[in-house]
């Protein structure tokens, strides 16, 4: 019980200083890892490695509006390489640092072969913002991307910069 009750506390002091963090005017840069092996894809049936990047303003307290860009990697054979450019937002529960957010995406698949395509999906996120100074966070979340025949779910962890 002591365990819980000391992690209670310790969640609460962190949570007290994160809250100048989400304010109007504020800037934020994410670069996070995706996938880690941990993530899948429905229409490859494949683990996938991917590196996301993640920046913009706080326009109103606790919403920002992101400008997002992508790589994504497939193992297993598969020459398919997805370039994703997007923009979304999130909204930070600023009493917690929990974060929820969503994404409209234009997304490059690059087969190797000449057959590419470009699609438009659709993101969705949920994670926490843990402070481990005043200004970086460590972002863990769990995220959901999906378009007209692939959808993909995931893991990513990833570091926020408040400026």
């Amino acid at each position: 019980m002591r365990k819980y009750a000391l992690a209670l506390v310790c969640l609460l002091a962190v949570a007290g200083t994160a809250r100048a963090q989400f304010e109007k005017g504020k800037w934020v840069v994410n670069p996070s890892v995706t996938g880690l092996g941990f993530s899948y894809d429905t229409q490859l049936d494949k683990a996938s490695f991917g590196f996301d990047v993640n920046g913009g303003a706080f326009l109103l307290d606790n919403v920002a509006l992101l400008i997002r860009g992508g790589l994504n990697w497939n193992e297993g054979g598969s020459d398919l390489d997805v370039y994703s450019l997007g923009v979304g937002g999130r909204y930070y529960i600023e009493q917690v640092g929990i974060y929820m957010g969503a994404n409209v995406n234009v997304d490059r698949y690059d087969y190797g072969r000449g057959a590419d395509h470009t699609r438009f999906s659709l993101g969705l996120e949920a994670g926490y913002a843990f402070f481990v100074s005043r200004t970086v966070t460590l972002e863990p979340a769990v995220y959901w991307n999906v378009n007209g025949d692939r959808s993909k779910i995931g893991v990513k962890l990833g570091f926020g910069f408040y400026f």
